[in-house]
């Protein structure tokens, strides 16, 4: 097997020696398929369309158009916006099956669930404006499964959802024409536009981007956030563990991988129960260890602390360790290959999913109705799969860090204020006396074309160091936890100011709030600052910026698009595929900001994405009038009454 072209860039220890595992037995990975792979300049340009059979064309000097006369900035915008559909019909569906669990939890159809939290059931409702004084929980939960529901469809009236959003940034979206009706008729009417013959306006099909985009972020995300935390609990802060040294030589380890909690929620209770446990030491092992990888791993990670044994790039080296019993897969980012990896060890991988199925893969089915039945026959069969573990195959590296999780909106107030007096007046405070600079988002995949967590780890150190602190989710959570960025004590990596408020509240400088479908917390604690008051009245005021520096996925393309047009800086490690499209990629890294407050910026290298971003939010400050930082002031009693806060 190659050594990958970006192998320098690789700064985890666990990967790089089950790279050499790979390479020693001749296994192959997707670094392998990266290096093996020409990287196609057309399509990395947009400029190839095959959405008919005229073609297909590619746009080139001596071809300015294809067939039917479309231009680089037609072609280019109409392959962006079939991403940004494909995105939001991934997290969206992720809601939707939610929020069918929940009306089976209502109406009875299950015993494997229940409403966990019912306080987030009550202030979920009431954002829909469903009463809810005196009513039995489960009627409430009804009602809203009803409201959610028609969320997805279409309604003359905009998206309900987006009511929580500022009230400019509503006035703002109402006057350029962008409020989705409905999840599918957005995702409909984009995938309309762009089939031959349809819309050739590259800014007009950019348009109908941003409003299904907006029916992710502020729709489908934002319910799925929602109704997970009614269901499964709103997370708080815990202790757990990652990388592969999670992964047990004498316990049976069942691996998930995935997005969706439903099942995995099940398997983690079955994994706890004593007759399960017991059931494993009867059949020589010690015990039951349950890891996650990808968003399915920080489902569970939130709510329950179970450790995580990797990133997205690392689930063939899961396997690759000879001792993972089980890895159970339901939807998104799910490599076909585990396949052919799984084949050279005893591990069986299953197919959870009716709507995913592989080659290769054991299928089995999720059915909520049925699930802890199905959890419990599932760790039954990994448990007696043990047996069948080749001892001489076993590699697993020396490789696992503490970290804490579960930074819900609700446990962040908590953090700072206090369970009596919870609320971002601190966090606030800090802001504009300039102990913290501003605030990132860093989100989104791994890449094997920018290294495994040689990007985002630098990016991050780089931020905190300058006083910004950084909230995360999915397999960007999950790369700064390896590399030791989310404990209280990598307070000492940030800036004076930073550590100093973290040292105050006892939280590390780097947030985790959860998986991909979950940087709609990301959104709702822009609005809570805002509604704190003194930076502003719309998100676009606040000093803040988001960043996926290896972006891979096109649910980051709907991200991407969302947070831009809710009014804030994207910046992407490597460009959209727009740039062969120079009218496009001007609309997307420069116009967009006119109208809607935020825009995109293509960075590649750590030091230009770090001061992209500070320039940002300095810009933002200065804009506030907090860019000098303020000298503290004791105030006697008298002083303090006459305060306007």
């Amino acid at each position: 097997m190659s050594d990958s072209r970006n192998c320098a860039r690789d700064i985890d220890p666990a990967t790089l020696q089950m790279k050499a595992v790979a390479k020693a037995r001749g296994i192959e990975t997707v670094w392998d398929r990266s290096d093996a792979n020409t990287l196609c300049k057309f399509g990395a340009e947009g400029l190839c369309c095959k959405n008919c059979n005229l073609g297909p064309c590619r746009i080139s000097v001596r071809a300015p158009r294809g067939m039917c006369g479309a231009d680089a900035d037609t072609i280019a915008a109409r392959n962006l916006s079939r991403s940004v559909a494909a995105g939001t019909s991934a997290h969206s569906d992720h809601g939707r099956h939610l929020v069918h669990t929940l009306r089976m939890v209502a109406e009875g159809k299950t015993d494997s669930y229940r409403i966990t939290d019912e306080r987030k059931l009550m202030e979920t409702a009431r954002i829909y404006k469903i009463e809810t004084d005196g009513r039995p929980a489960l009627d409430i939960a009804q009602e809203l499964a009803d409201v959610l529901e028609a969320e997805f469809a279409y309604s003359a009236i905009p998206m309900k959802t987006l009511s929580q959003a500022p009230v400019k940034r509503q006035a703002l979206w109402q006057k350029n024409g962008v409020q989705p009706h409905g999840v599918d008729h957005a995702v409909v009417e984009l995938m309309h536009r762009t089939h031959m013959g349809v819309d050739h306006a590259f800014d007009h099909v950019e348009q109908a981007s941003i409003t299904a985009s907006l029916a992710d972020g502020w729709g489908g995300s934002m319910i799925a956030t929602a109704v997970s935390d009614i269901l499964f609990g709103t997370p708080r802060p815990l202790l757990s563990s990652v990388n592969l040294g999670v992964i047990s030589a004498d316990q049976v380890n069942i691996v998930v991988h995935g997005h969706e909690p439903t099942l995995s929620e099940c398997v983690a209770a079955v994994c706890e129960d004593p007759r399960t446990i017991a059931y494993a030491k009867s059949k020589g092992a010690a015990g039951i260890r349950l890891s996650g990888i990808c968003c399915t791993a920080n489902e569970i990670l939130m709510r329950r602390g179970v450790p995580v044994a990797g990133s997205f790039l690392q689930q063939e080296l899961a396997i690759m360790t000879g001792a993972v019993e089980m890895m159970l897969v339901d939807v998104q980012c799910v490599m076909p290959s585990l396949a052919s990896v799984a084949a050279c060890f005893h591990t069986k991988v299953v197919a959870t999913s009716k709507l995913a199925h592989t080659s290769g893969f054991e299928t089995i089915e999720f059915d909520e109705e049925h699930a802890m039945e199905q959890a419990r026959s599932l760790v039954t069969s990994a448990i007696d799969n043990f047996a069948n573990r080749k001892k001489d195959s076993v590699t697993i590296p020396d490789a696992r860090v503490e970290f804490v999780a579960g930074f819900s909106v609700r446990a962040i107030h908590e953090m700072l204020g206090g369970r009596f007096r919870s609320g971002l007046r601190p966090l606030n405070d800090a802001i504009i006396d300039g102990r913290i600079r501003g605030i990132a988002g860093v989100v989104g995949c791994n890449n094997p074309k920018k290294g495994l967590d040689g990007t985002i780890v630098p990016l991050v150190k780089g931020l905190i160091a300058s006083d910004v602190l950084v909230l995360l989710t999915g397999c960007a959570a999950i790369t700064c936890a390896k590399a030791g960025l989310l404990s209280p004590e990598a307070a000492a990596m940030a800036g004076p100011g930073l550590r100093e408020v973290c040292e105050a509240v006892g939280m590390p400088p780097v947030l985790h709030l959860g998986s991909c479908v979950d940087n709609s917390r990301i959104l709702s604690a822009a609005c809570d600052v805002l509604a704190e008051g003194g930076l502003g009245d719309d998100i676009s005021d606040l000093p803040a910026a988001g960043a996926a520096p290896e972006w891979m996925s096109e649910k980051a393309v709907a991200i991407g698009h969302y947070f831009v047009a809710s009014g804030m800086l994207v910046l992407l490690g490597s460009p959209l595929h727009v740039t062969g499209g120079e009218k496009l990629n001007t609309l997307l890294t420069k116009d967009l900001e006119t109208t809607f407050g935020g825009k995109f910026a293509w960075g590649s290298d750590t030091p230009t994405q770090v001061k992209i971003i500070l320039d940002h939010i300095d810009k933002k400050r200065e804009a506030l009038g907090i860019n000098t930082k303020r000298q503290r002031q004791l105030l006697d009693m008298k002083e303090r009454r006459a305060l306007d806060v």
